[in-house]
């Protein structure tokens, strides 16, 4: 066998890949656990992950508040920590879409910045799109003993084409019934401050949203971004309802069996 070959076998695909792993504000402060998940499926892939202890934030709340000059300079900070990987992963599409699609166009009067934060767009990728699109990843063993609907991030659908591949990796997970709600694909009313700025277009757009998940029957809400996830877990409480909600790489990483987002954990 081949050095090449052998540094890539069907079982691990990532084998040889070094991955600087963007763990992602939201993440990082209120669900450290994607992050773990998504350490464990990369890791499983053959990838050898590092999470660089310089990161911060994408710059995308300050880049969609308009405030170009410090989101140029987290732009600097994302792109002098991750640029010496083969690929970032985020587990993120809003994130991933910030640094893939418009960290460059902050840099339009620096040509040389600008080809660096190029460079790192284009092997910046989605942690559901580099698992199944780039690594060729076709399943993982988990399971979770749940009947599931799926929320489509707008970022991610829109932005990366985020779609067919989590619910690909979905459909092998043992146990798990996957149930599609009507309208996955409209937004949840979160929109980062866009949910600030119009609580109230927000809140409709959130009580559409809870009615197409509670019309499925599921007991399970799963998606890709973790303020879609935060934005409809709390309505879901406030509304009393018993929905669970999880991030998809928590699921197919075989952590279905801790506290879902909103939960208090078990005190053993």
């Amino acid at each position: 066998m081949s050095a090449a070959a052998s540094a890539r076998s069907p079982s691990q695909p990532g084998r040889g890949k070094t991955v600087g792993l963007f763990v992602t504000c939201l993440v990082d402060m209120f669900r450290p656990s994607v992050g773990f998940a998504a350490v464990k499926l990369l890791e499983d892939a053959g990838c050898r992950v590092v999470v660089p202890e310089a990161q911060t934030c994408c710059g995308q709340p300050a880049y969609n508040a308009g405030d170009r000059r410090d989101a140029r300079a987290v732009a600097r900070q994302v792109i002098a920590a991750f640029e010496g990987f083969d690929h970032v992963v985020v587990p993120s599409g809003s994130c991933a879409g910030m640094i893939s699609h418009h960290l460059a166009a902050l840099f339009d009067d620096d040509p040389p910045m600008q080809a660096r934060a190029a460079a790192l767009a284009r092997k910046t990728h989605e942690l559901m799109s580099f698992l199944v699109d780039v690594l060729g990843v076709r399943h993982v063993p988990a399971r979770c003993d749940a009947v599931a609907t799926f929320h489509d991030s707008c970022s991610g659908l829109r932005e990366l084409g985020i779609k067919a591949q989590p619910r690909a990796l979905l459909a092998g997970v043992a146990g798990l019934k996957l149930v599609e709600m009507a309208n996955a694909e409209v937004c949840c009313g979160f929109g980062g401050t866009f949910c600030v700025k119009y609580p109230e277009i927000s809140n409709a757009m959130l009580v559409d949203k809870i009615n197409d998940i509670a019309a499925t029957g599921a007991d399970t809400l799963l998606a890709g971004d973790l303020g879609c996830l935060m934005n409809m877990a709390g309505k879901l409480q406030r509304e009393g309802s018993a929905v669970r909600v999880r991030h998809t790489a928590e699921v197919l990483a075989g952590m279905a069996d801790i506290a879902a987002i909103g939960e208090v954990e078990a005190v053993t």
